[in-house]
């Protein structure tokens, strides 16, 4: 029998991105934030698992505040059910560095970061063995259908498409950090879904450092336009990170290398720049 999945955020990119793919395998059903809110304890019954993509503009921004907390709010929803839950976390939580574990320092630098440390304990307290958290790297991924519509949360696409947009990019030769391609995070949630008896924290990334530079040189394939590159300013972020992910790859068989993302980006930058 197919696990039903549900999945809250509809209008995440990353909620939208993983129903399409688990459709085809699962029985998902998405909604919003707040139709899932409205449904009666019955409806929750019905789910095997709940995946949130769902966030808002005062839990990124502002310190911690329980009612602000979608994730506080599903998981005590569901508590005294049969159901799971996966938490999407970030790898922002850790301290930047090279090779970073899941027990490797936790240190939270923005109120984003730190509301999802305080989120990440309190889920666990909550539901136990009944909760798999994500720390997610960066995703590499866009929907070219929605660049316009406000988003909750920025991230180095939004950061690439805008540069892209105006033809200046920075100067990052030196800068690396840890991207994932959409294809395979949806690969790996899949996979994760269906394994037996998984629960606590895994790094959700490629494992391996990937320098802005090439990123860029990647997305930028099929860009008509010349590109020009300006001197890092000051106040530019200049972390290097990469996640360690031998405990993921030690639960699941998935394939993930630099030559993947190297592929997946060309293929979006055809997207991009040429609507193929």
């Amino acid at each position: 029998m197919k696990k039903k999945i549900l999945i809250v955020g509809k209008n995440s990119f990353i909620g939208s991105s993983l129903y399409f793919f688990l459709r085809k395998k699962l029985e998902v059903k998405i909604c919003d934030y707040n139709t899932f809110k409205n449904f009666d304890y019955k409806t929750y019954k019905n789910f095997n698992l709940i995946i949130n993509c769902a966030s808002n503009s005062e839990y990124i921004k502002n310190r911690y505040n329980l009612k602000n907390d979608f994730d506080y709010q599903i998981a005590n929803k569901i508590k005294k059910l049969d159901c799971k839950m996966i938490l999407l976390s970030s790898r922002k939580v850790y301290k930047s560095q090279d090779n970073i574990k899941e027990f490797s320092k936790i240190l939270p630098r923005d109120n984003y970061s730190k509301n999802k440390v305080i989120t990440e304990k309190i889920i666990s307290n909550l539901l136990g063995q009944k909760v798999l958290i994500l720390r997610i790297s960066n995703i590499i991924g866009c929907n070219l259908n929605s660049l316009n519509k406000r988003k909750v949360h920025y991230t180095f696409m939004d950061y690439f498409l805008k540069c892209s947009k105006e033809g200046v990019f920075y100067k990052n030769q030196s800068i690396y950090k840890d991207f994932l391609p959409l294809n395979k995070f949806c690969e790996i949630v899949l996979k994760l879904i269906n394994k037996k008896n998984i629960y606590g924290a895994f790094n959700i990334s490629i494992g391996k450092r990937v320098y802005l530079k090439k990123l860029v040189e990647w997305l930028n394939f099929y860009n008509p336009n010349s590109i020009k590159y300006v001197n890092l300013p000051n106040n530019v972020n200049k972390d290097c990170f990469y996640l360690n992910n031998s405990k993921l790859l030690y639960n699941i068989n998935v394939k993930l290398d630099i030559d993947d993302l190297k592929k997946y980006c060309k293929k979006l930058s055809k997207k991009i720049f040429l609507n193929k």
